[in-house]
């Protein structure tokens, strides 16, 4: 497993993975980037850094590089379920749990959204709670607001 830091606008991405996939994508504890892209890099880590730097530079929407999820089979259908709700658009756990069949899951839903390693590629920033409020994000709540008006920004002048 290889490590590539990327230093966004609302703090450091830590990215993991291997030359075949990406396995992580988390904030990392650190304020300044550790984890410089050099020439032993695999190439899908650069991949992956570059369509970070897209997406928060408001020109992806959506990520192509190749990414593996680690979690239980429902984490897993959560995870998949979450990757259909579209860019600056919002839905909840509830919408989660309808959309996988299950929906007295909510709150198994909620905690699959929390184990989730691939932040804003898994967009959980984009689940709010049914009355419409900002719910929990392990990134912490103003990165969840920070991205979702990133998002609509994009989308407005896209449009």
């Amino acid at each position: 497993m290889q490590k590539l830091d990327y230093d966004s606008p609302i703090g450091v991405l830590e990215i993991v993975g291997t030359n075949k996939a990406i396995y992580s994508i988390m904030f990392a504890e650190h304020d300044k980037p550790v984890n410089s892209r050099n020439d032993k890099t695999d190439q899908v880590l650069v991949d992956c850094y570059n369509q970070l730097d897209e997406y928060f530079k408001g020109v992806r929407h959506e990520f192509s590089f190749p990414f593996f999820f680690e979690g239980t089979a429902f984490q897993k259908e959560v995870w998949n379920a979450l990757t259909k709700v579209p860019y600056a658009k919002t839905g909840s756990y509830k919408d989660i749990a309808v959309s996988i069949g299950n929906e007295k899951a909510i709150r198994a839903v909620g905690s699959a959204n929390g184990k989730n390693k691939l932040s804003i590629v898994i967009p959980c920033h984009r689940i709010i709670g049914s009355n419409g409020k900002l719910t929990g994000y392990a990134g912490g709540l103003w990165r969840k607001e920070w991205l979702l008006q990133h998002e609509r920004s994009h989308l407005k002048k896209d449009s």
